[in-house]
């Protein structure tokens, strides 16, 4: 962390979010959560929603209207797939990494020793992923709350954690924008463009299309049952396999967590010596499994039937982008406004009073920043209709 340079990196780093990302406002509500905590000295963990790519560009201006940076544990990939410049720009803004496929005690500790004696906040995303699913958040890990809890038990200061809500809102009607990439993912199909279609139906039959495909590669045969539990039943199959395969006892927790569990013996294997390529392959091709895993998992079935608005439609069509298209990062298709909303700071117990401590802190966690973005998009009174 290098507070002055990151003064100075400000006007570059709000000309990518208004001229890369086309955010040209951010609002920031309950300021006052942040800077009174500072106010007291408290040890602060931010536990924000991980809303959407640059969404810590949207926290670093954020941090400049509190009055302090913040520090960010980001996954290693970050990374791994920035240029030299890149990775000293993101130390600089006080940016580091953490394996979350290993027991990366090294990120823990730091994260634990910036909690326990800096005065700059820390941010941590407790779902791990964006998942394109913003109205609704993933399940948390409990590595957010692991760290708050062991800060906490360690020191005198009051440790808190603020949930943090990020949301994005079209201010310019994107509809004919996303009715042109369905075109395009349609055409990647070899089917003939729906454009006679409403853009949620034509989203609908689409996944529905990739759906059927995948079920064929992994099962030979399409499956019967709702959306819901083909998305399910192909998850459990796939892992299952796979869990049987490397030989992991699957605790039964969350499709993330399983995920990681596998993920960590299948590279573990990797690292070994005088791997033959027949080996190698099979293990790249399970990993190759796991990104398809995740992938499905991101896909909440009634997001869009639930609530069809255009910021919904976008984050789908997105996910397309990613996964169909294998586009690093989606389009970018309208001028948008970033909202960012604090909630009122959790402090952090100095003893575990039970067992399940750690996972009761996490849904906890998980619930405020859920009610947060509730909030935000109760406040919104008016969308943009699809087209």
């Amino acid at each position: 962390m290098t507070p002055w340079i990151v003064k100075l990196w400000r006007p570059l780093i709000n000309r990518e979010l208004r001229r890369g990302q086309r955010i040209t406002q951010i609002e920031v509500q309950g300021i006052e959560h942040p800077q009174q905590a500072i106010a007291e000295n408290c040890g602060i963990m931010v536990t924000p929603n991980h809303s959407f790519h640059y969404d810590s560009y949207v926290l670093i201006e954020t941090a400049h209207r509190v009055g302090q940076p913040f520090h960010f544990l980001s996954a290693w990939q970050v990374f791994a797939m920035s240029k030299p410049l890149e990775q000293k720009v993101l130390q600089w803004h006080g940016c580091f990494s953490i394996n979350r496929e290993a027991a990366d005690l090294k990120a823990f500790k730091q994260s634990v020793e910036i909690l326990s004696v800096s005065k700059q906040p820390l941010v941590v995303f407790p779902e791990g992923d964006i998942y394109h699913s913003n109205d609704r958040v993933t399940p948390f890990r409990e590595g957010a709350a692991a760290i708050a809890m062991s800060a906490s038990k360690k020191v005198e200061r009051k440790i808190v954690c603020l949930p943090v809500a990020l949301k994005c809102f079209y201010v310019k009607n994107p509809a004919q924008e996303l009715a042109d990439v369905m075109t395009r993912l349609e055409q990647r199909f070899t089917w003939r463009p729906r454009a006679g279609l409403p853009l949620d139906q034509r989203i609908f039959f689409y996944a529905e299309g990739i759906l059927t495909l995948k079920e064929i590669e992994y099962l030979g045969k399409q499956q019967s049952g709702t959306l819901a539990e083909r998305i399910q039943g192909l998850n459990n199959f796939i892992l299952h396999q796979l869990e049987s395969t490397y030989q992991v006892t699957s605790a039964g927790g969350i499709v993330p967590e399983r995920v990681k569990d596998v993920r960590r013996e299948i590279i573990k294997r990797l690292e070994q010596p005088d791997l033959t390529e027949a080996t190698r392959r099979s293990l790249i091709d399970a990993m190759d499994d796991l990104f398809f895993v995740t992938q499905l998992f991101s896909y909440p079935t009634n997001y869009l039937a639930q609530k069809a608005t255009i910021e919904r439609a976008a984050e789908t069509i997105d996910k397309f982008e990613e996964d169909v298209l294998q586009q690093a990062y989606p389009g970018i298709r309208g001028e948008r406004h970033a909202v960012v909303r604090f909630g009122e700071p959790i402090e952090v117990p100095k003893q575990r009073d039970q067992r399940n401590a750690v996972a009761a802190m996490t849904d906890r966690l998980e619930q405020a920043v859920q009610g947060l973005l509730d909030e935000i998009n109760a406040s919104r009174t008016s969308h943009f209709p699809l087209l």
